[in-house]
């Protein structure tokens, strides 16, 4: 069972002067889908785009510059971990 994924961007972006060519993302917990929860009056994307960053842990306008292929391969990682292993 793996508990982090390198996520390397086929769209590297750049954000206060720093190349961003990967991410790598951590399984999520129980405390992570709260903090999304409590957005009441967002929608469910930016949910989704919170929940990304603290996994990655970068800042929200880094996925928010995304190319949207890359987003998607976020959006597969993270589906990833829920894969039942050894059942």
């Amino acid at each position: 069972m793996t508990n982090m994924q390198n996520i390397k961007l086929n769209y590297p972006i750049e954000s206060d002067g720093t190349n961003i060519a990967d991410l790598n993302m951590r399984r999520s917990k129980v405390k992570d889908r709260l903090i999304v929860a409590k957005m009441k009056n967002s929608s469910d994307e930016e949910k989704e785009i919170r929940l990304f960053a603290n996994l990655c842990e970068v800042a929200p306008n880094i996925i928010e510059e995304l190319d949207e292929s890359d987003y998607a391969n976020l959006q597969k990682a993270y589906m990833d971990f829920f894969k039942s292993e050894g059942i």
